[in-house]
């Protein structure tokens, strides 16, 4: 049901955009709406993941460099089936993560500072299976491909007045009319429609994230911390390009209409009824690991006792203590 709607979005969005391409320059406004698509989407089908990542300033990480989560999404990936995605760290404090990749093989995930940070392992591991669960649906080149035509609508939208058709004197006024009628409407539903496709496909990725990590729980309990600081701690990302927000696990600002995402509390009731139906009924045992290349204590195992140092490191992600 969740493609299925995907699917009737996703047309519902091009026949928008080809319908206004039509109604500000007749069949050439729609040749010329469909070239510039296609040029748009070629672009950010061979770009996207680089301009995200270069957006947020990420810094790609290895298992020398952040062990505990390097070997976090390893084995998550592993668990999925899928390819080792390339995995980034984002020093903000607003606590987030995204994935982004145009498919599995050439995906990417990257998780904020200020979620490693006030998570536990398991909770993180729920995160990060969410975002693999988005990778194993191609939701990654899904929402590519909606924020592409969407922001198509809105240039077009733009300069509506100069691509709208032209007529004789007696059906100018009407012709006026519509093209303003396109100008107005058409990037308002399309902001609808991308939202509405971006809340189902969060859906998706919330239950590939609990079958991955096979802790529906700990996914739950992640949202529920997240969601509230992410609304209060400034993004300046998102904050100079709202489309950001839709990449996020949480969103940036909460609406149930204008939101990018569903409630967060629909959202924990779902992984509530999955963690009954996998037989849950208590918190389940921690996601098995790969062994440690580090013992010292981090965000991603809060109970492993501290390494005796000289003086406390300023960040569990970075084992010089810089």
């Amino acid at each position: 049901m969740s493609g299925f709607r995907t699917v009737m979005l996703l047309s519902a969005l091009t026949a928008l955009f080809m319908a206004l391409g039509y109604t500000l320059g007749g069949s050439g406004g729609a040749v010329i709406a469909l070239l510039v698509a296609a040029g748009m989407n070629l672009f950010t089908f061979w770009n996207a993941d680089r301009i995200v990542l270069s957006m947020h300033n990420a810094r790609e990480v290895d298992a020398h460099s952040a062990p505990e989560f390097y070997s976090l999404v390893q084995a998550l990936s592993q668990r999925a089936g899928l390819p080792m995605p390339r995995v980034y760290v984002i020093d903000q404090d607003a606590p987030n993560a995204f994935a982004t990749g145009r498919n599995p093989d050439n995906a990417a995930v990257a998780a904020t500072t200020g979620l490693l940070n006030m998570l536990t392992r398991d909770e993180v591991a729920g995160v990060m299976a969410h975002e693999l669960g988005h990778v194993k649906n191609r939701d990654t080149l899904i929402m590519t491909m909606v924020a592409t035509i969407a922001g198509a609508i809105s240039m077009l939208a733009n300069f509506g007045l100069f691509f709208r058709g032209g007529g004789n004197e007696e059906n100018g006024h009407s012709n006026m009319i519509a093209t303003l009628l396109a100008v107005i409407v058409a990037p308002f539903a399309a902001m609808i429609v991308q939202m509405a496709i971006s809340r189902t496909r969060e859906y998706g990725a919330d239950q590939a994230g609990a079958e991955i990590s096979g802790n529906p729980r700990a996914l739950a309990s992640a949202l529920a911390k997240i969601s509230g600081r992410a609304e209060l701690i400034p993004n300046p990302v998102a904050e100079r390009n709202p489309a950001a927000a839709q990449l996020y696990i949480v969103p940036v600002h909460v609406s149930e209409l204008f939101s990018t995402h569903p409630a967060t509390e629909k959202r924990i009731a779902a992984l509530e009824e999955i963690a009954q139906d996998m037989g849950q009924s208590g918190s389940p045992p921690p996601i098995a690991m790969p062994p440690q290349t580090s013992t010292r204590a981090s965000a991603l195992s809060p109970v492993a006792p501290p390494v005796a140092a000289p003086k406390p490191r300023r960040s569990a992600l970075d084992p010089h203590g810089r």
